[in-house]
């Protein structure tokens, strides 16, 4: 590595990259999984419970004057609202204080609006505390995304980012079940079994603390921020732990980038970044998440309403139907991830969203003409939701790749800001009146809503996604800090790790 200028202000030439990327599978990369990737189960127990504890919590007894709809509509869509603020306040501050500070205080926020959630002893209280820990868990979106793409191998960063993201379906399932329980008033009294759901995942979150504390600082941000001697060190260290563990010499990674290192970048450089050099990979972005936002609540916020309103099934049973949707979404990520990274992403975001929605639109016309059941219903959801599972980790993942690294954090949080805003708050508001209504032409109609959205960001897919299976970040979008970004010299020497020219759309 050579040096020059002043401490963290200088010119750095290093091959962290390409030694991160030429890394094979290793212990280290599970704790890196583990530590950062098990808050999405937190997230689905949050969101799952919320929905699956409505009618109790509307219930005389249950210690909140709430209604049902107002738990399914204004607190969810609060929640999503705290979520789109805080990706955007801690997205800028993940880009300028690094991974590991922000995604250990985002989990912190979480924890602590979620216990006092469970504390709620008015709506306004509830209300308030839903949005802040919503605030936190946006944060997380930022910071670990950034960080698990920035630390995970090229060649496995596909199916390793679907499958994280999709794990939130774990804890969906977890909250399915243990709502159940906590509904079930012989155990628990109407005004204390909510509250332990929400208990149970402040003492998840710590357990996940204590397991983050071992996951390091983005390699990538550290050279970049002034910071490549740890840098250096950081990936030395990983190297010996590699190489102990297989046995085997690590190849000698051959490319290597010049970066001018800077302390942070302004909102107009973010914003001139991804609209004007990359005007076409926004558009996609944008499609990708307001179609998946539009889809997951045509189901997901309404599904309970759905099968007490249209199918007489009990409120206390709702969440053994739930379970089995969310069985669907998790195995979507866990089997077709790895395809992400073989057959490519283009023709895998594309199918994903086209099949999912396509399928969204029979299960619309198959309960329109009578023909579903509680059993069959769930069966077709659980099918959609197979495929746009996949679809919607992969607008997360293609979000975190398709830009400059200094600008990583904040292309998350926006684009998950505006396209969750778009359907994760008129989503709540629109389908929970259209689900709850009883009439059946209105949850047909939020199921071909978000059916059509989906189909939509799919063909953008077709023609818009950028081939990044198997290519380093760099390669992708050359970093701004590069030196050929300014006109100097190309940041590039070698092949071998695939850092090259940015491919600008």
């Amino acid at each position: 590595m050579s040096e020059t200028g002043t401490a963290g202000t200088g010119t750095v030439t290093t091959k962290v990259p390409a030694r991160l990327d030429r890394l094979p599978w290793s212990r280290w990369h599970w704790t890196i999984v583990i530590g950062l990737g098990t808050v999405w189960i937190l997230d689905g127990l949050e969101v799952t419970l919320v929905g699956n504890v409505a009618g109790r919590l509307a219930e005389e007894g249950s210690g909140l004057a709430i209604s049902g709809a107002q738990v399914t509509g204004l607190a969810a869509a609060l929640y999503v609202a705290g979520a789109c603020s805080g990706a955007l306040f801690f997205g800028w501050l993940t880009d300028r204080y690094g991974r590991k500070k922000l995604f250990l205080i985002t989990l912190a926020v979480y924890l602590a609006a979620t216990a006092l959630t469970a504390l709620s002893t008015s709506a306004w209280w509830f209300f308030l505390f839903r949005f802040l820990t919503g605030f936190g868990i946006g944060g997380e979106y930022a910071a670990i995304n950034s960080a698990i793409d920035e630390l995970i191998p090229s060649k496995y960063r596909g199916r390793v980012d679907l499958i994280i993201n999709g794990s939130f379906w774990l804890g969906a399932m977890a909250g399915a079940l243990l709502s159940v329980l906590a509904l079930d008033t012989g155990i628990f009294p109407k005004d204390v079994g909510w509250r332990l759901t929400f208990a149970l995942g402040v003492v998840l979150g710590l357990v996940i603390l204590l397991v983050r504390r071992n996951v390091p600082e983005s390699p990538r941000w550290m050279f970049i921020h002034g910071r490549e001697r740890e840098a250096e060190d950081l990936v030395a260290g990983v190297e010996r732990e590699v190489e102990r563990e297989t046995g085997k010499p690590l190849p000698e990674p051959e490319a290597s980038i010049t970066v001018d290192q800077r302390r942070g970048i302004g909102f107009g450089t973010i914003a001139k970044t991804v609209f004007r050099s990359y005007p076409r990979r926004a558009v996609l972005g944008l499609s990708l998440f307001i179609g998946q936002a539009f889809l997951y609540n045509a189901i997901t916020f309404g599904f309970a309403s759905i099968l007490i309103t249209f199918f007489d099934v009990p409120t206390g049973a709702t969440g053994y139907y739930f379970t089995v949707i969310a069985l669907g979404n998790f195995l979507g990520p866990l089997l077709l991830g790895p395809l992400f990274d073989t057959v490519g992403r283009k023709p895998m975001i594309a199918g994903t969203y086209i099949s999912s929605g396509l399928l969204l639109f029979a299960t619309a016309w198959l309960f329109d003409t009578g023909r579903l059941d509680a059993l069959t219903m769930t069966a077709c959801w659980c099918v959609v939701l197979f495929f746009a599972s996949a679809g919607a980790s992969s607008a997360y993942l293609t979000v975190s790749e398709i830009f400059p690294m200094e600008t990583r954090a904040m292309a998350i949080a926006f684009f998950y800001a505006v396209g969750t805003a778009a359907g994760g708050i008129s989503g709540p508001l629109l389908f929970a009146e259209l689900t709850s209504s009883g009439v059946v032409g209105d949850t047909v109609l939020a199921f071909c809503v978000g059916a059509a959205l989906m189909t939509a960001a799919g063909l953008v897919a077709l023609f818009l996604a950028v081939k990044a299976e198997g290519r380093s970040l760099e390669s992708i979008a050359t970093p701004l800090s590069a030196q050929a970004a300014g006109g100097a010299a190309a940041p590039v020497a070698g092949t071998a790790g695939g850092i090259g020219p940015a491919v600008r759309t």
